[in-house]
């Protein structure tokens, strides 16, 4: 798998809360993202249903 870089642009009193919490968990700022973003998929996973490769398995009701 590929790693790829992501820009993003976020206000400097949510980025230093950020790194409040990261620095908490015992993270760097950017671990701490990817396991924002990891629990952000899972969850839309676990209502909506597995992505695959960007597309979306329906989920029976």
């Amino acid at each position: 798998m590929a790693i790829k870089s992501l820009s993003i642009r976020i206000d400097e009193i949510m980025l230093d809360k950020l790194h409040v919490v990261a620095d908490y968990e015992g993270r760097s700022a950017n671990s701490q993202i990817l396991i924002l973003i990891r629990d952000c998929i899972e969850g839309y996973e676990a209502k909506h249903g597995t992505i695959f490769g960007g597309q979306q398995e329906r989920k029976e009701p």
